[in-house]
């Protein structure tokens, strides 16, 4: 990787830098609060558009493959035609596909519209902490960059309580226009305000490796979301996994020989980089694991409103947004690795002690564990992030964000699969003994989901309706405690590798 040598750009003023980090962070909360959003609005968009199960998980799915197997194509190509230039372009598309949703009727169009509106968020993500990265100097990079960090984790919780509040008083689609109205809005500021950059050398764009982690990274995110719901032995389920593999091996052997390289992969011999990769991961999966169930937990368990599901979770986004921009400042003072360490401890106490009360234990329990769970948030991903985008020089930031940003996706891809078919597992064989005599029809959809289970529930009536409801929610209880203690393993596991490769660093 070869180092500019072009003068240093001028960098703006105090208040133009601070105007530039809101609207990249607006544009960030915009694409990543999407996929929040939609897991309140999902219930809504069934009834409406008779959507099928399978139909339901590929209108969340959609989004999320075309995100995570298009980021390091986006940075590449803002580093390489202009990061502003990109950046704009997929707040155009983000707002359009959005935009179109409210429009159609049709299922398919649907999940054509959310794919494209995760190539936007492809282009849109790596751009905004490029441009932070790029307008900030050294000594103040480190609080701009705990401030997008806290944002990218508190904005998915905000939209959830923004989510809810259109459904209260408005249909699905509002979602979706909400959104559509927010993109536009920074496109139009961002227009003004942002600075131009890309990399001072021309150079070719590496599209055989772009090529490659497309296919690569695609192919194993589809495999993962569509395990749970074809079953991980599926024909379509291995070659995807197969592929995966091949692609992402292939990716890695054209990446070390090629002279100019979308993605150096010999970065991760840096120890720095390697760790903060591990401890996003680990606490990506952890956390998307927890969104995912938590959510179910409050509305389906304790009869929580949308509206009254995202007030719950503010806890949550404050504790993410108040300790962020402290974050750096106690890295400086005691070091990566014990504020790393710190951060992922929080997050393992957090998990443990909803685990331990989410039989009976009531909504008190659920927002201390969230307050843990947002400042462990702060502490472990902020001096990750940090150490990502400072090994790389400013002529590849973009590619730099997009690593940053593929290990947060891809680890929450992971965490809503592997926690998820966790609590599966535990739902549908304590709900065995429950469901013998019912038509298998009927079995099967109530050992599928605690929906399911209700309704059948509500059907038989009297005692053995009511029986059968508590044995399932009691099964969800166990079901989520297992998922959450899965969680914590990751986590420890995770903070573990990480510590030990900063002191290896440090001795």
């Amino acid at each position: 990787m070869r180092q500019s040598t072009a003068p240093p750009a001028v960098r703006p003023g105090t208040a133009h830098r601070t105007a530039v980090l809101a609207v990249m962070c607006l544009a960030l909360a915009v694409v990543v609060g999407m996929l929040a959003s939609l897991l309140v609005a999902v219930p809504d968009m069934a009834r409406d558009l008779r959507a099928t199960e399978s139909e339901l998980q590929w209108i969340m799915n959609a989004y999320g493959v075309a995100f995570a197997g298009l980021l390091l194509l986006g940075g590449a190509l803002g580093d390489r035609y202009g990061r502003k230039g990109v950046l704009l372009t997929g707040l155009a598309l983000f707002a359009l596909a959005s935009g179109a949703v409210v429009r159609t009727d049709d299922v398919e169009l649907v999940i054509s519209l959310r794919g494209l509106a995760g190539v936007g968020a492809a282009l849109v993500m790596p751009m905004t902490l490029s441009i932070i990265t790029n307008v900030f100097p050294p000594d103040e990079r480190g609080r701009a960059v705990g401030i997008w960090s806290g944002v990218s984790f508190g904005s998915a919780l905000l939209a959830v309580l923004m989510a809810g509040g259109l459904l209260e008083a408005y249909s699905w689609r509002s979602v979706f226009v909400a959104n559509a109205g927010l993109a536009t809005l920074a496109l139009v500021v961002a227009a003004i305000l942002a600075p131009t950059s890309k990399n001072a050398e021309s150079i070719r764009l590496d599209a055989v490796g772009a090529l490659l982690s497309v296919v690569g990274v695609g192919a194993l995110v589809f495999g993962i979301v569509e395990g749970p719901e074809s079953g991980w032995s599926g024909g379509a389920v291995l070659t995807g996994f197969a592929v995966g593999a091949t692609g992402l091996a292939a990716f890695i052997g054209w990446e070390l020989r090629s002279p100019q390289p979308l993605l150096d992969v010999r970065v991760f011999r840096i120890r720095g980089v390697a760790a903060g990769s591990l401890v996003i991961t680990a606490e990506s999966i952890a956390m998307f694991g927890f969104f995912f169930l938590g959510l179910q937990y409050l509305q389906q368990i304790l009869g929580y409103s949308p509206m009254r599901s995202g007030l719950a979770l503010v806890a949550m986004a404050l504790g993410a947004m108040i300790f962020s921009p402290a974050a750096p400042a106690f890295a400086r003072r005691c070091g990566m690795r014990a504020v790393m360490g710190l951060g992922m401890a929080l997050i393992a106490a957090g998990l443990g002690l909803l685990a331990a009360t989410v039989d009976g234990g009531g909504i008190w329990p659920f927002l201390a564990s969230t307050t843990l769970l947002g400042a462990g948030i702060a502490f472990a991903a902020t001096p990750a992030t940090e150490a990502i985008v400072t090994a790389l020089p400013p002529e590849k930031q973009g590619v730099a964000s997009a690593l940053n940003d593929l290990t947060r996706e891809l680890g929450g891809v992971l965490g809503i699969a592997i926690l998820g078919s966790v609590f599966n597992t535990t739902y549908r064989s304590d709900t065995g003994d429950a469901v013998r005599g019912l038509p298998p029809e009927v079995a099967e959809a109530t050992r599928g989901s605690l929906t399911g289970a209700l309704r059948t529930a509500a059907e038989l009536g009297g005692r053995p309706g009511a029986r059968l409801a508590d044995a399932a929610r009691e099964a969800f209880d166990a079901g989520m405690a297992n998922a959450l203690l899965g969680g914590i393993g990751v986590v420890v596991l995770g903070a573990v590798a990480a510590v030990a490769l900063l002191s290896h660093r440090r001795r």
